[in-house]
């Protein structure tokens, strides 16, 4: 589930985060004006699913280059990093 972000904000352009590390990724989607989310809205936030570990960012929706407004969430689904055997689970 993507929130567009309050009524009143500017808009911005979703950039491509597909292939970064969640930890980059949100880095990436913060500067641009967005906030990274899992894909249910009532189930544990990204953080508590991604750690430990490294985890790579395998989509996201709304696509690169749609337009949201400030502050809205962007959805990513991810997965272990290749290599990286730290506990938790993949969504």
């Amino acid at each position: 589930m993507t929130w567009m972000g309050p009524s009143t904000a500017d808009e911005v352009t979703v950039p491509d985060i597909v292939g970064l590390i969640v930890t980059d990724a949100r880095t990436v989607a913060w500067k641009a004006g967005l906030v990274i989310t899992t894909d249910d809205p009532d189930g544990p936030p990204l953080g508590a699913l991604t750690w430990p570990g490294v985890w790579v960012v395998t989509g996201q929706n709304p696509a690169p280059g749609a337009r949201m407004r400030r502050r809205g969430s962007l959805a990513v689904r991810f997965e272990r990093a290749p290599g990286n055997q730290a506990g938790g689970s993949e969504q």
